[in-house]
């Protein structure tokens, strides 16, 4: 039987007995979300040989897993809060189990992207229960360690990814193919599920006000209707719909903002608190988020399908030679964060000039092979290049945008900060995909050129909009 742990704990309360088993189950739990993007790009070749699915189908495995988890992520964060984290934990352990489940058996590429869908949805009802649970759990010294881990594992999480999912493929175990690379997730969700139910204490703030679910619904509703004719429109002829379509999300969102800002009353949540988007670092800092996560999804999507279909590396190869790209991201994010503190805003623009550089290299490389197949070793500096420059602007950035918001707005922000990042891919898998695809027809390398000045040029408006941020971004002045 748990018991149930509010914020913030009484000083004469001692911490929880088990917090630290409790946090490696949730770890291992939040691992799934953390894998899936990564492990799924390399197989998206694969699934779209066995599927026999179209140009926007693979754009929509990658979009309906970040739509579900983008526009889901705010109000689970809110309902946890409230009404308690270890049910919505364990609830979302299960679901994405199951959905996983549902991943690895389907037989067409609509079922394939219903599940994928629905994964999102699960994985954004899970992952913020990790992280409040964290700030309930640990104090002082043992919360940064927490949060430590959760860092290491991300980026960890990262380069496995992109290995577990070629190895995966190319193994082809039991004769399932791609399917692993989802149907992995089930075991792990059984045995985390487990450990849950027996380790995972319930927790939840004393002062959380109540969710917004009719803002919750529309944000979501906002955010499918940008994304869905930018997917479909190229293969329907960009269609009036889809024009109609895409401006109704966006006033969808601007609405919901415009109403926020103006709402006067204490008892709901605010989705999107215009209080936080009212301070540079934060409004700045979230754009720069979701510019980097468009050009990322969008870089991914198409390098793994020219380097498998167009070049004919088998998924482990493309796997290993993306890992140069973590790599990279290991070399400078441990000391991302010092950086940034001692040199502010400045580490944050070379990182993201670095990206573009290191893209660049990869534009370069591509165009200036000499024969029908690219090697991997002309792409690799770019990759190490992009992947350093990343450490250097994703690391300090996450302090940036949420040391700068007041401590009661640091949920609320947290969760538009991760929006931004699953809507920002969502929207590179769409924008970069349809690019990529419409130029497919003079061969796949000649696609990925014509793609790759687009994704440059994002990571060049990432430095330029790194000039807004405060001269001195981040403190060294822990909680």
């Amino acid at each position: 039987m748990s018991t149930t742990v509010t914020t913030p704990q009484h000083p004469r309360n001692p911490p929880h007995p088990h917090r630290w088993a409790a946090a490696v189950v949730m770890m291992t739990a939040a691992l799934m979300d953390l894998l899936d993007v990564t492990i799924v790009n390399v197989a998206v070749p694969s699934i779209g040989r066995d599927l026999h699915a179209s140009a926007s189908d693979l754009q929509w495995l990658i979009s309906a897993y970040l739509l579900g988890f983008g526009a889901t992520l705010i109000v689970s964060g809110h309902l946890g809060d409230r009404y308690g984290r270890r049910g919505l934990f364990l609830t979302g352990t299960a679901g994405f189990g199951l959905a996983s489940l549902a991943c690895g058996i389907a037989q067409s590429p609509g079922q394939l992207i219903a599940a994928r869908a629905v994964q999102g949805v699960l994985a954004a009802v899970l992952v913020p229960q990790v992280i409040g649970s964290f700030r309930t759990l640990f104090t002082g010294r043992e919360r940064g360690a927490a949060f430590g881990m959760y860092g290491a594992v991300s980026g960890f999480a990262s380069a496995v990814g992109l290995l577990l999912g070629g190895l995966l493929t190319d193994a082809d175990l039991f004769g399932w193919g791609w399917r692993t690379v989802f149907l992995v997730n089930v075991p792990i969700a059984a045995a985390t599920f487990i450990g849950g139910l027996l380790l995972v204490p319930a927790t939840k703030e004393r002062s959380a006000g109540r969710p917004d679910l009719f803002g919750s619904v529309l944000l979501a509703a906002g955010l499918v209707a940008i994304v869905l004719p930018l997917v479909q429109g190229r293969e329907n002829g960009w269609p009036l719909w889809g024009w109609l379509c895409l401006t109704a999300g966006v006033s969808a969102v601007t609405a919901l903002a415009l109403h926020e800002a103006r709402r006067r009353t204490a008892h709901t949540t605010p989705l999107l608190p215009a209080r936080a988007f009212k301070l540079p670092a934060f409004s700045f800092g979230v754009l720069v988020q979701l510019l980097f996560s468009l050009g990322m999804q969008g870089f991914f999507l198409a390098f793994a399908i020219w380097l498998q279909a167009g070049e004919r590396y088998t998924p482990m190869q493309a796997g290993l030679v993306t890992v140069a790209f973590s790599a990279g991201g290991f070399l400078t994010a441990p000391a991302a964060d010092a950086l940034a503190v001692k040199y502010g805003r400045a580490v944050l623009g070379a990182g993201a000039l670095m990206m573009a550089g290191g893209f660049g290299w990869v534009w370069a490389a591509v165009s200036d092979a000499a024969g029908p197949h690219t090697g991997a070793w002309p792409l690799t500096p770019g990759l190490l290049v992009a992947g350093a420059g990343l450490g250097f602007l994703v690391v300090p950035l996450v302090n940036v945008v949420l040391s700068a918001v007041p401590t009661d707005l640091a949920g609320g922000a947290s969760g538009i900060f991760s929006t931004a990042q699953q809507f920002g891919g969502a929207l590179g898998a769409a924008l970069i995909g349809t690019i990529f695809f419409s130029n497919t027809g003079q061969g796949l390398s000649d696609a990925l050129i014509s793609t790759m000045p687009w994704i440059t040029a994002t990571f060049i408006a990432c430095a330029a909009l790194t000039l807004a941020l405060p001269q001195h971004a981040v403190s060294d002045r822990g909680e």
